[in-house]
């Protein structure tokens, strides 16, 4: 098991570059007194946090029942891209925001959520997305960072994620809710296009 969480730590490494310092003062702030790093393909800011130490069975495979993160978008990196999880992912709001999820459900179902402080206008501090959903985020423009905590369950792992899609994806989503256009599909699939 050890060795398979090192693997992983190995790939998570490998995508991992230098980004553009924020100028916000409390993201930059968070970005160095956390040690997060730039998050390739999906974008943005990450720091592992400790996985649980128990295991659960997922398909033959034994895997921890969780994996933890904190995560962070700036007005520089604003959008976490389109991508495909198998595990379910909660995502809590420590500071800042609003951000708008988009979740794109197996059976053709797409919502958009936000998360943020502004209960009365019906945003909500955690955001459940069931794993086996696409989803992007999307960090609204007067916010000048948002600083979540990711909880993944059972524990993320490189096999079990998809960064990106293509013209299909497009096809299927479109006016599956009113902001559903193929701009706006296009836009959060990003730089991530699959052909």
């Amino acid at each position: 098991m050890r060795s398979a969480l090192f693997a992983a730590v190995l790939v998570v490494t490998a995508l991992v570059q230098t980004a553009p310092a924020s100028p916000h003062p409390r993201a930059q702030e968070l970005i160095e007194t956390l040690r997060m790093e730039f998050l390739e393909g999906e974008s943005g800011y990450f720091a592992f946090l400790p996985q649980s130490p128990q295991l659960v069975t997922q398909e033959g495979r034994e895997l921890p029942a969780q994996s933890r993160i904190y995560y962070l978008l700036t007005q520089e990196l604003p959008t976490n891209f389109l991508h495909w999880l198998a595990s379910d992912d909660t995502h809590i709001l420590l500071e800042g925001g609003p951000v708008d999820y988009f979740i794109f459900h197996p059976d053709g179902r797409a919502e958009k959520i936000t998360l943020g402080r502004d209960l009365a206008a019906g945003q909500q501090l955690v955001i459940a997305v069931p794993g086996n959903c696409w989803k992007a985020l999307q960090l609204h423009p007067e916010a000048g960072y948002a600083l979540m905590a990711n909880v993944l369950s059972p524990a993320w792992t490189p096999d079990r994620v998809t960064i990106g899609a293509g013209e299909d994806f497009v096809r299927r989503f479109t006016g599956a809710a009113d902001w559903a256009t193929p701009e706006t599909l296009r836009g959060l699939i990003g730089p991530n296009w699959q052909k």
